[in-house]
């Protein structure tokens, strides 16, 4: 199943409707379970994009074969949480100054990008990828592009870390890194993280 990217949709969107924000930074489980704690946001779908295959497999895009990057799709609340906002749990939620790899997680579909729904998140990724590397004083790896088409992944992908807290992925990577990031949630207009 494809999902359009939205492109079109997102750049006449008000602010009082729903708009998309698409990234990858490592393994999409994590992404999810971060994003999804977030008011403003409605949804988030674990996916692929990036690449060049139609349609891929998660085994298919685990050999680096089709371009594609595990990305989490978000849809989101501007008049609750900006794409801003959005951008700086980003930063917070992944290390992008390591190419291709996420802790012990490494290949092409780890690598940090942001791929963007129109000019304004792009002018907005661009700035903000500059701010990073100036903050952080190290070189960024973050891909910049814009999104063409997303692909859910399986729906054994999905709300993964929610269904399997016990499982030990979750256990030993997810649960350290929320709970790493519950004071900066807090910390952004005093977000105070959902569900």
């Amino acid at each position: 199943m494809t999902i359009p990217s939205n492109f079109a949709q997102d750049k006449e969107n008000t602010d009082n409707q729903m708009r998309h924000a698409t990234f990858g930074g490592g393994c999409f489980w994590c992404l999810e379970a971060v994003f999804e704690k977030l008011p403003g946001v409605k949804s988030v779908v674990s996916g692929y994009a990036g690449g060049h295959k139609a349609n891929p497999t998660y085994k298919e895009v685990c050999s680096g074969l089709t371009g594609h990057a595990e990305v989490v799709q978000i849809e989101f609340d501007p008049g609750t949480i900006s794409y801003e906002e959005l951008l700086d749990v980003f930063w917070a939620a992944h290390d992008p100054t390591t190419l291709n790899r996420q802790g012990q997680d490494v290949g092409t579909q780890y690598r940090s990008i942001i791929l963007y729904h129109d000019e304004q998140q792009r002018q907005a990724a661009a700035e903000s990828i500059d701010a990073i590397s100036k903050r952080i004083g190290r070189r960024v790896t973050t891909e910049l592009k814009p999104l063409t088409t997303f692909y859910p992944a399986e729906r054994y992908h999905q709300d993964y870390y929610r269904n399997n807290p016990a499982q030990a992925y979750c256990r030993i990577v997810i649960k350290p890194k929320l709970e790493k990031l519950q004071k900066h949630l807090e910390s952004i207009r005093n977000i105070k993280p959902s569900r």
